[in-house]
């Protein structure tokens, strides 16, 4: 594995591999790397010649009061499972790089409607943060597809959403959430939590199954699915921004006649925001 920090040299190493024909994927990081990631990594490898990877810790997508400074950083462990996972090039530029001209005075993607819903109404500014750093590095690997964790649904379809508008030529692929034993969806952000805070996290996972079986059960009225999913999480010990029914297409709010169903749910637990989402399809008649 080779690590670069410019984007000439990420430029000069991807013409060399499309002078030979070769497909690219590419996972892009902000680091800290943990099993969830590798399972990205792992699916690229299986559908490409070369995997590239990124790990940048994007200040964009940070609000004024949210976690950029603590954000955990651990570049050498990242880099070393990286390369026991066949990553062909690792990029790992400064913000001077992405930003040349600062964070403030950078050109910006906005994605309407799904950027300003659920994460977005809670972290504003965050999925534009999100969307204008992956339409840089798209055009700065230029690979044939994407892969991001399910996990993050919200962005996903964001992503997804920005590609097609601004037609560009990269597959995006959701890959399932990686899950601890006890059902915990993998997050860099896990590591925030306290050994007590840590026993009781599952219980975010749990509400979701609770509300899936629900509606599987035949129950429609969502607004009483979502209000009994958020009293579960604050007699938990949890502070949750939302826990909402919508639809997996868009994340409208779900009829009664959708099928295709996604349980969506962000909430705290001590200085950790967890976020966790179960996708369902019906087939009622």
């Amino acid at each position: 594995m080779r690590t670069v920090k410019t984007i000439a040299e990420v430029r000069a190493r991807i013409a060399l591999w499309r002078s030979q024909g070769q497909r690219i994927a590419f996972v892009p990081t902000m680091g800290n790397l943990h099993t969830g990631h590798m399972s990205l990594v792992q699916r690229a490898g299986q559908l490409a010649d070369h995997v590239v990877a990124s790990v940048f810790v994007n200040p964009m997508q940070f609000g004024a009061n949210e976690d950029l400074a603590s954000y955990p950083r651990t570049l050498t462990e990242d880099a070393a499972k990286l390369a026991e996972n066949r990553v062909s090039l690792l990029f790992v530029p400064d913000t001077g790089e992405i930003y040349p001209r600062g964070v403030d005075d950078a050109t910006r993607v906005e994605v309407p409607g799904l950027s300003d819903i659920l994460c977005g109404a809670y972290r504003p500014g965050h999925f534009t943060g999100v969307a204008t750093v992956v339409n840089m590095l798209f055009n700065i690997v230029q690979p044939d597809m994407a892969l991001f964790g399910e996990k993050d649904y919200q962005q996903l379809l964001v992503i997804r959403r920005m590609v097609a508008d601004l037609c560009l030529p990269v597959q995006v692929l959701g890959v399932p959430t990686v899950r601890e034993p006890d059902g915990l969806a993998m997050s860099s952000r896990n590591s925030y939590l306290s050994a007590e805070e840590r026993a009781r996290a599952p219980r975010l996972y749990q509400a979701l199954c609770e509300a899936r079986d629900r509606i599987a059960g035949g129950e429609t009225n969502y607004e009483v699915i979502e209000r009994a999913g958020m009293q579960a999480l604050s007699g938990a010990g949890f502070r949750a921004d939302y826990f909402s029914v919508r639809r997996a297409e868009d994340l409208i709010p779900a009829s009664p006649e959708d099928r295709a169903l996604v349980i969506l749910a962000a909430a705290w637990l001590g200085k950790a925001r967890l976020i966790d989402n179960l996708r369902m399809e019906l087939s009622r008649n």
